[in-house]
């Protein structure tokens, strides 16, 4: 199977039958949901007392450790002038899109955000479109209308007053989906390790001004926090990558609805959120949509444009 995740992105081409293994692909999948819904918890648990650009930034210099296996690699690397605009580009966009990630989750309920962060593959699929000319199915055009439709359903303008973490999610969708364009190049010209280890050293340096510019002291457990979101975030992308190895995207993609299940208990039971079924509603609508487009794909057995059902930090 051609597999390539870089910062919770995956693109692939159709996988052998024989090498499926959906049972272990699902358990996987499960894995990694559990992981990321852990992400948004303990950044939760922080209630907003590091600045997001910070909190951003402190995140991914510790999370820097596990890219000690790959510097030799790194320090060999020798990209060309158009390798470097889109290794710049897509740390830019993703730098912008943690940064909107991370001010959102001070805003909003857990279970939302959860659910806001089901729009970035849907959002992917639309800039396919308009920058790089995809085209697309009648059956794909309608599960994407249908995945807005969820979104609307979960925002509700006009019928309550939008939370600058409404804004800001949908700031992270779009900035997240013009990086996973920019490594859907690099995938086919650098290897899985190099394309993450680079997204990493960029977003790194990417937040180091903006969070400067909002520096405050930092409590001891605060650290700790974003380390554990670090070591999450990373044992996450490991098994979504194992998850898609494993079995179709289109017998895992499922799966990540229960996310949203996880989410809504945590924000039950841990934050005192109350239960808000057009959030339940919509985001369901949403993962419906993009498991289709998924299917749709892996049936037609084209390269898959955006397999992630969740922004991934």
């Amino acid at each position: 199977m051609d597999l390539v995740a870089a910062g919770g992105q995956v693109f692939s081409s159709p996988m052998n039958e024989t090498a499926s293994n959906p049972l272990r692909g699902l358990i996987w999948m499960v894995a990694a949901g559990l992981c990321f819904v852990a992400v948004a918890a303990l950044v939760k648990f922080m209630d907003g007392r590091v600045p997001a650009a910070q909190a951003a930034f402190l995140r991914y210099v510790l999370g820097l450790g596990f890219l000690i296996p790959l510097w030799s690699k790194l320090r060999a690397l020798r990209p060309t002038r158009r390798q470097w605009g889109l290794i710049t580009l897509r740390g830019v966009a993703h730098t912008l899109g943690v940064v909107c990630w991370f001010y959102g989750m001070t805003w909003l309920p857990i279970a939302e955000v959860t659910a806001m962060g089901y729009i970035t593959p849907i959002a992917t699929t639309i800039l396919a479109v308009v920058i790089l000319g995809e085209r697309l199915a009648a059956r794909r055009i309608l599960a994407v209308l249908v995945a807005l439709a969820g979104a609307l359903i979960i925002l509700r303008p006009g019928f309550r007053e939008l939370q600058p973490g409404h804004f800001a999610m949908l700031g992270t969708a779009m900035f997240f989906a013009a990086g996973y364009l920019s490594a859907k190049i690099l995938s086919g010209e650098f290897s899985a390790s190099i394309v993450v280890g680079m997204l990493s050293i960029t977003v790194t340096i990417g937040l180091a001004p903006l969070a400067y510019a909002v520096w405050q002291p930092v409590l001891p457990i605060d650290l700790v926090i974003l380390f554990a979101v670090a070591c999450c975030a990373t044992v996450g992308h490991y098994f979504m990558t194992r998850a898609f190895a494993a079995a179709p995207v289109s017998v895992t993609q499922p799966a990540t609805f229960l996310q949203l299940v996880w989410s809504v208990l945590l924000g039950i039971f841990m934050f005192g959120d109350a239960i808000d079924m057009y959030v339940i509603v919509g985001g369901t609508v949403i993962v419906a949509a993009v498991s289709f487009i998924s299917w749709r794909e892996a049936v037609l057995r084209r390269r898959i444009t955006a397999l992630v059902p969740e922004t991934k930090l």
